[in-house]
């Protein structure tokens, strides 16, 4: 923790994660829009997190997603092949964000267009 000039606190991110654990994790959509506002965004989430828990690869204590980002309080429990699961949900709920919006809705999907890369969720992480 270091104080900076203007004497508030500010904390380092934590950019790795490890099994056993338990984080406060945010995920948030680029440009913090409101893209996870269809009900259909939330179940896909939803799904995602259920598969990996089925799996005994995460524990989850508490979660909320918002319109344009997601609050998850979990514990990675075992790896997910060569991957921690936080990365295996991110490139799953990603990869499906982005087929839906390329079928449903392409001319939204570009809005998300990032120096010639599609990237549609932004995340960050804080051990508890």
């Amino acid at each position: 923790m270091t104080i900076n000039s203007s004497s508030s606190v500010t904390e380092k991110r934590i950019s790795k994660m490890y099994l056993n654990e338990v984080y406060f994790w945010t995920a948030s959509i680029v440009g913090w829009k409101h893209l996870l506002k269809p009900d259909k965004y939330k179940e896909l989430i939803i799904s995602s997190l259920t598969n990996l828990i089925l799996r005994r690869k995460i524990k989850v204590y508490g979660f909320v997603i918002m319109p344009n980002h997601v609050h998850l309080v979990w514990e990675m429990l075992d790896m997910n092949g060569k991957e921690l699961p936080n990365t295996s949900f991110m490139k799953w709920t990603a990869h499906q964000l982005q087929a839906d919006l390329r079928i449903n809705h392409p001319l939204v999907l570009e809005r998300f267009s990032v120096e010639k890369k599609i990237d549609v969720i932004n995340f960050g992480r804080e051990i508890l």
